[in-house]
């Protein structure tokens, strides 16, 4: 896998702007909505924040030379906001360590550089911040230009890759002109 960077800003400022605004969605997360259904139909909008959480405490372990490091288990739902903004501390530190965006990792999508997991979580970031906006009645107030990255970044990646197998839908049609993170979201499957 190659990294395919777009021009941007620094990627560990990208990681920040992308978990800052990712955190504001899920402690807007009334407690009543917590078993409300996702556009990830395998999960309600407690497991999609678990999992949001799980996957950032899974890639700062990955980093840290601990890549079967279990996560923690299901979050208490009023503990949610705060186990995020923790894993996605964690996570931060991990990518910013000497070297880490330079290293090859043995990574859940083969050997990859640093540089590519930051932005493979950056995307997926993006995506379950909009199912989770969507699932929550919360406008996606997210980063429009790391959107647009990112949805460059995976078109360039996956453009001709069959999608049978991977954790996603094919494409869904969008409007060109629709926001960037509706683009991103349809391309990975998302029904506007």
């Amino acid at each position: 896998m190659t990294s395919h960077q777009p021009p941007a800003e620094d990627p560990i400022s990208s990681l920040d702007r992308t978990c800052t605004a990712v955190g504001e969605l899920v402690a807007g997360v009334e407690p009543g909505q917590c078993p409300d259904p996702t556009p990830c139909t395998e999960w309600d909008v407690s497991q999609l924040v678990d999992h949001l959480i799980a996957g950032n405490r899974r890639f700062a372990a990955l980093l840290h030379d601990h890549p079967q490091a279990e996560p923690a288990g299901q979050e208490p739902a009023d503990d949610q906001a705060a186990a995020y903004r923790a894993s996605a501390a964690a996570l931060r530190a991990a990518f910013s360590a000497p070297g880490a965006l330079e290293r090859i990792y043995q990574s859940p999508i083969g050997p990859a550089p640093g540089l590519a997991l930051v932005h493979l979580r950056i995307t997926e970031q993006l995506l379950h911040g909009w199912d989770l906006a969507q699932a929550t009645g919360q406008p996606p107030n997210l980063p429009e230009d790391l959107a647009r990255q990112a949805l460059a970044l995976s078109r360039a990646q996956l453009a001709d890759t069959p999608r049978e197998g991977m954790p996603f839908d094919p494409p869904q049609p969008v409007p060109d002109n629709a926001p960037a993170i509706d683009r991103l979201a349809a391309f990975f499957g998302r029904r506007m």
